[in-house]
């Protein structure tokens, strides 16, 4: 590749970056990795815009399973990125300074209300001005999280409200009914980006709805036995699922605490009373005291991942275990 001079737009564009390190948090980064990051924003400022696609519209997602839906829209004409990346969580994430280079370009956000865009939205608002912002679980009621273990009320999240506790439930896309108000969201953005395809975006967006349509109804099927079974995870992360097809989510993790010695030993007695012989299981965390309870209650570790690729294939791959789990 040959360089010959750095133009005007270059140059702001690096203005940009460097406007972006000064939104991290600096004192987590010792000296060495400031400079690295200079040199970073520095030279993908050089090779970044011919790198791009020009057919297609840069658009940012926070996890995967938004990959999937604004594809399913924008097919080719979009060009989707995600920020949280196989094996991160989206209640810890922290962008990677090439994503946040990245975003400089793009003319699209679609945030799902996970807790790592509490932090990170604003900063990239803030060094991308022209980005448009756009919350997909805008209008949507979120479930609250149960905030403990108690004798007397379910340890659940998903199906029953929980007043105790202010937190609410962002794992809105494990349900398709409210991934179609999602959908809509993510039409209205990419038609209001790109009006010159406005037709080929409403049409994909019909198809698309027909698909959750037909997932939807597969899925109760699979789970119509099932009505009021109850199934045990360690992060509580298919409360939205389970609110869907009439299930009942019993976590063991709450508010992101593992349970005290105590209630531990309540979710074990409760799951013996329950007959759950499977505890569900997601890669993004840890499996310590899953595989305590697995063991206390003569059951098994089944490896439930809501942040999969594959979204459809992976709900209909879930409702199967989870049938299996609660014969």
């Amino acid at each position: 590749m040959q360089i010959c001079c750095i133009d005007e737009s270059r140059f702001a564009f690096i203005h940009i970056w460097l406007s972006i390190l000064r939104t991290f948090d600096m004192h987590r980064f010792r000296i060495f990795h400031i400079l690295s990051a200079y040199w970073m924003i520095f030279l993908f400022s050089l090779i970044l815009p011919a790198a791009l696609p020009a057919d297609q519209l840069p658009v940012f997602v926070s996890i995967l399973p938004q990959k999937y839906f604004v594809q399913q829209i924008g097919m080719d004409l979009v060009n989707v990125q995600v920020m949280v990346q196989p094996g991160d969580s989206p209640a810890t994430y922290e962008p990677k300074p090439a994503q946040m280079i990245a975003l400089a370009t793009a003319r699209i956000y679609f945030s799902i209300g996970v807790p790592f865009e509490n932090i990170w939205l604003r900063k990239i608002s803030t060094a991308n001005p022209e980005l448009m912002m756009t919350p997909t679980d805008h209008g949507i009621g979120k479930l609250t999280m149960a905030a403990h273990h108690d004798g007397e009320q379910e340890a659940s999240s998903g199906n029953k409200r929980d007043y105790h506790s202010g937190l609410t439930d962002p794992h809105i896309w494990t349900s398709p009914p409210i991934v179609m108000m999602q959908a809509r969201s993510i039409l209205i953005a990419l038609q209001a980006c790109d009006p010159a395809n406005r037709a080929f975006y409403e049409t994909n967006y019909r198809h698309f709805i027909n698909d959750l349509a037909d997932l939807d109804a597969e899925l109760r099927q699979i789970l119509s036995d099932n009505k009021g079974a109850s199934f045990l995870v360690f992060h509580p992360s298919w409360g939205y699922f389970a609110d869907a097809y009439g299930l009942q989510q019993i976590a063991i993790e709450i508010e992101g605490k593992n349970p005290k010695p105590a209630q531990l030993q309540t979710l074990i007695s409760r799951a013996k009373q329950k007959n759950i012989k499977a505890v569900f299981v997601q890669p993004q965390f840890s499996s310590k005291n899953a595989n305590v309870i697995a063991k206390a209650i003569g059951g098994q570790i089944i490896w439930a991942d809501p942040l999969a690729t594959d979204w459809a294939a992976n709900l209909r791959n879930q409702a199967l275990q989870f049938k299996d789990a609660l014969r």
